[in-house]
């Protein structure tokens, strides 16, 4: 088992098998389905245990409404936008998903990345920094 200092919240299953499909660390994902309440909130929090915690939900109403909810009770969370065009985490392509969650730390397939927007240059740059050792 791998120690994980990184909480990603998503809405929901195929979100979260998306985002597996790009990552290269053990982060653990966390599904709201969709939802945000009380009860759901409390649930999520007690998963957290002082991790970095980062929002990634659609570009949608209920994508919206999830974001409100951990802005304004868990406001140290890191808030990570899709474009509106893919309206869904789990629409995204996988290079674009994997520079988007680059950007924000996370250890990507950097063969996914090369196919991305990126030149050559930063290719070379992003390569040498993504270089993942599990303890």
């Amino acid at each position: 088992m791998y120690f994980c200092d990184k909480v990603l919240i998503v809405e929901g299953k195929t979100d979260k098998r998306r985002v597996e499909e790009v990552l290269i660390e053990p982060v653990q994902i966390i599904c709201t389905y969709g939802t945000m309440g009380i009860e759901k909130f409390d649930e999520i929090l007690e998963q957290l245990n002082g991790n970095d915690i980062y929002i990634l939900s659609d570009a949608d109403k209920e994508g919206r409404n999830i974001r409100k909810w951990f802005k304004k009770h868990l406001s140290e969370s890191t808030h990570i936008y899709i474009d509106p065009k893919f309206g869904e985490v789990g629409r995204c392509p996988r290079d674009y998903l994997a520079n988007v969650l680059m950007r924000h730390g996370f250890y990507v397939d950097t063969s996914l990345v090369m196919r991305g927007k990126y030149n050559n240059e930063e290719r070379t740059k992003y390569d040498r920094s993504i270089q993942y050792n599990p303890i």
